[in-house]
C-alpha cells in the first residue's frame, strides 16, 4: 500500500486512548481521534491528525468520525475501540438505565462502528480492529459488574465478527488490560500482580499496535490478556 494507513481511535484524548494514538502515529498511521473533550483536538494537532469531538455512546457521533475520516483521508485501515469506564455499583442496585448506558458504551459502540466501517474495509481488501476491554471480562470482579458482564459479551461478538469477515481480510481482536497507570491505584494493588507492578499505558499501546500490524496477520478473534499475570485461569 503506497499510502500511509489510517486509524480511528475512540476515546483517544487521554489515558490508554492517547497512548495508542501516539504509538500508531509514531508507527506511520494517520490518526483520527475522537473524544468528548477538547483533548482530542490538542492531541490531533500534536500528531498531525484529525480530531472529532463526540461520544462512543452516540450513533450520530460515530457516523461523524467515520465520515470525517473518509473525507480527509479516503480510507480506514484500523479501528481502536476505547471507551471511558461504565457505571459501577452493587450488583442488584445498578438500575436499568446504567445497564443501558453500559450497553451503548461497551458493545453497541463496536457494533455501530462495525456496520459503518466494514463495507469500507471490504472494498479496500482488508483491515484490522482492536477493542480495549478488561481482564475482568474473563474473571469477573464484584467491583465492576457492568464492565465484566458486557465485555464478556464483547469477546463473543468479536469472535463472531472475526469468523464472519476473515475471508474479507478483516481481523478483530480484543486487548484485556489489567491494572494500568491511566488510573490511580492503591499501593496494595501491585501486590496482587505476579510482576509486582502496575502496567503502563504505553504497554497497552504497544500490544494494540502489534495486533493491528501485519506481524499479527494470523491472529484474529482473540482476547489477549495484558495484566502482568494477574488472572489465574489457563
Amino acid at each position: 500500500m503506497s499510502e500511509s494507513p489510517v486509524a480511528i481511535i475512540t476515546a483517544g484524548g487521554g489515558g490508554i486512548g492517547a497512548a495508542v494514538s501516539r504509538r500508531l502515529a509514531a508507527s506511520g498511521y494517520r490518526v483520527a481521534i475522537m473524544s468528548r473533550s477538547e483533548a482530542c483536538e490538542s492531541l490531533a494537532a500534536e500528531l498531525g491528525g484529525l480530531a472529532v469531538r463526540g461520544s462512543v455512546t452516540s450513533a450520530d457521533d460515530l457516523v461523524a468520525i467515520v465520515n470525517a475520516t473518509m473525507k480527509q483521508y479516503g480510507r480506514i485501515d484500523a479501528v481502536v475501540n476505547h471507551t471511558a469506564h461504565p457505571p459501577k455499583g452493587d450488583l442488584l442496585e445498578i438500575d436499568d438505565e446504567a445497564w443501558r448506558v453500559g450497553l451503548d458504551m461497551l458493545i453497541l459502540n463496536v457494533v455501530r462502528l462495525a456496520r459503518l466501517v466494514t463495507p469500507i474495509m471490504e472494498k479496500q481488501g482488508g483491515g484490522a480492529w482492536v477493542n480495549i476491554s478488561t481482564f475482568a471480562a474473563f474473571e469477573p470482579e464484584q467491583a465492576l459488574p457492568v464492565s465484566c458482564t458486557l465485555r464478556a459479551g464483547l469477546s463473543a461478538f468479536s469472535k463472531l465478527y472475526a469468523d464472519r469477515y476473515a475471508k474479507a481480510g478483516i481481523r478483530m481482536n480484543n486487548v484485556l488490560p489489567g491494572y494500568i497507570n491511566s488510573l490511580n491505584h492503591a499501593p496494595a494493588t501491585a501486590e496482587r500482580i505476579p510482576l509486582g507492578r502496575i502496567g503502563s499505558v504505553e504497554e497497552i499501546a504497544d500490544t494494540t499496535r502489534f495486533l493491528l500490524s501485519a506481524e499479527a496477520g494470523y491472529i484474529t478473534g482473540q482476547s489477549l490478556i495484558v495484566d502482568g499475570g494477574l488472572t489465574r485461569h489457563v
